[in-house]
């Protein structure tokens, strides 16, 4: 692996991440982020957390996440997935989140477990997926990621899609993707106006948190690091969320000790398909958090202590 870039504002207080260029077995690049300061000596160490960003995301937005595990003794790896941050993007405009096959989002987690072994990482090992990525986790669990327990946030086993039924949103995404179109941003995709959610929305309007100190940080980075950022989903991608998360629905759920976080408030992914998933998972448990949107480790100090300490009573128990 080659070192890569990270990117940190001015007078950031928090320890940089070693970041490092991965190559996927189809070619892709992807960047991969380690960090382990302030995090016990291996052979004192309380293991290391695998972190799988949602969509739109880049693993310098887990910074005090990772800071936060650093001081209880867990190192972190983090990835960002094709097609975002700075890995490769996969069509000629860069803006739209764009992926070929969702399949292709599991050549990722295999280098990740590629890195995490050959960079020494101190086990057990833990899962801590957001999102799209609780998507892609809850495949890789079905396919022996060797963890020890995992703690999901808002993961994406369903799309939130408003009032539009399910078939209607694949149809439209078929239809733009035979038209050639399938890889522009489909409307209302979590894009903002053509741009990046976080410079186009407004604070009172965000689905994200209601910290306004986080959705602060999240819009200075945005707009310091353009380069990490991308807008809607694309058509294509649209169709393969859904066709994924319709096809783990079918799937029986892993043996693998399991928290699955839900905010009261949450907007972006189904609420009724988490609970659906947990209610038949007798390893699993819900914690619901009152008060809470899309993202617990960038909500107000009460929610997201909350859940940062049950992942962390999760992981130890």
């Amino acid at each position: 692996m080659q070192d890569a870039p990270f990117h940190q504002l001015p007078g950031d207080p928090l320890p940089a991440a070693t970041a490092y260029w991965a190559r996927a077995e189809d070619g892709v690049r992807l960047r991969l982020a380690v960090w382990r300061d302030g995090a016990a000596a291996d052979d004192r160490a309380a293991g290391t957390v695998l972190l799988f960003p949602g969509r739109t995301e880049y693993i310098e937005k887990y910074a005090p996440t990772a800071a936060w595990l650093n001081e209880r003794g867990y190192a972190v790896i983090a990835i960002d997935w094709r097609g975002q941050g700075l890995s490769d993007r996969l069509q000629d405009d860069p803006r739209p989140g764009h992926v070929g096959a969702f399949a292709d989002y599991q050549r990722d987690v295999v280098e990740m477990v590629v890195a995490a072994s050959d960079l020494g990482l101190p086990r057990p090992w833990h899962l801590l997926a957001h999102s799209m990525g609780g998507c892609i986790g809850l495949g890789a669990l079905l396919d022996d990621l060797p963890v020890e327990s995992a703690v999901f946030s808002a993961p994406m086993w369903g799309i939130n899609l408003r009032q539009m039924p399910q078939r209607m949103a694949l149809g439209v995404s078929y239809l733009a993707g035979r038209m050639g179109r399938g890889g522009r941003a489909a409307p209302s995709s979590g894009g903002g106006k053509g741009g990046t959610y976080v410079l186009d929305e407004s604070f009172s309007a965000n689905l994200l948190t209601g910290d306004a100190q986080e959705w602060s940080r999240m819009v200075i980075e945005a707009a310091s690091w353009p380069d990490l950022t991308i807008g809607g989903a694309s058509f294509d991608w649209v169709a393969h969320a859904l066709n994924e998360c319709s096809r783990l629905s079918r799937e029986p759920s892993p043996s693998v000790p399991t928290l699955v976080a839900l905010g009261a408030l949450e907007q972006v992914v189904s609420k009724a398909a988490i609970r659906e998933r947990v209610s038949n998972w007798s390893g699993a448990h819900l914690l619901d958090l009152p008060d809470c949107r899309h993202e617990p480790m960038m909500e107000t100090p009460s929610v997201r202590e909350a859940f940062l300490n049950a992942m962390l009573d999760h992981f130890e128990g």
